[in-house]
């Protein structure tokens, strides 16, 4: 095996539990606010439990590594970033198979994100609040070594109404839509979480040019 099909390898199996670390997370929201809509609070903070797992164990985790993708990668980044989707998609479906959501609110609540796909630009902007929100979770630990940004970052990224890609495909999974509207909307949001995911770095290296 070549050292980049290695490389790949690792990639795609890294992606796999963290994928699997946000369909745990996503369980705990979908059960608690199936439980009371009021208890989304609850659910919100008890979903960093996904981010913390993969800050501990370093998994690749799309919306966590996208932001670094103009940080003197190298132009296979890109790659590693679409391997780390279906890892992660690979790691939320498992989740969804052990915890099928078919309690009566999961199909509302993916209908009301099917229903944005008239507002296209709407999803891609609530994916860039969340990338935003990812990175800086992200950075924290990676210069810092504190969860303090996940623990902060998640419940607000939830709570704000923003979109996660690999939530989103959990939610997708639990609830047994596996439709062209469902990825769709998944791309779109991967695609806001990847703007997002830039705009604090691409600032950072403006403001170090003018120093």
């Amino acid at each position: 095996m070549s050292d980049g099909t290695n490389h790949f390898l690792k990639v795609f199996l890294r992606a796999i539990p963290a994928g699997i670390s946000i369909g745990l997370g996503g369980c705990v929201l979908l059960g608690t606010m199936s439980i009371n809509p009021e208890l989304k609070w609850v659910g919100a903070i008890l979903f960093a439990i996904g981010l913390f797992a993969v800050f501990t164990f370093g998994f690749d985790l799309y919306t966590g590594k996208v932001g670094y993708m103009f940080n003197d990668k190298p132009w296979t980044y890109g790659i590693d970033l679409l391997i780390m989707l279906v890892g992660n998609f690979v790691g939320t479906m498992f989740v969804a198979a052990c915890m099928p959501m078919s309690d009566a609110f999961v199909p509302g609540f993916i209908d009301a994100r099917v229903d944005m796909l008239d507002e296209p630009l709407k999803i891609v902007c609530k994916g860039i609040i969340c990338g935003i929100l990812m990175f800086i979770a992200a950075d924290v630990y990676k210069t810092k070594k504190s969860y303090l940004g996940a623990f902060i970052c998640v419940p607000v990224f939830i709570l704000a109404g923003s979109e996660h890609s690999i939530a989103d495909m959990f939610y997708f999974c639990a609830a047994g839509e596996f439709t062209l509207d469902a990825l769709c909307f998944i791309l779109l949001v991967a695609l806001g979480n990847a703007i997002g995911g830039v705009i604090i770095p691409l600032f950072q290296k403006v403001m170090k040019e003018e120093e």
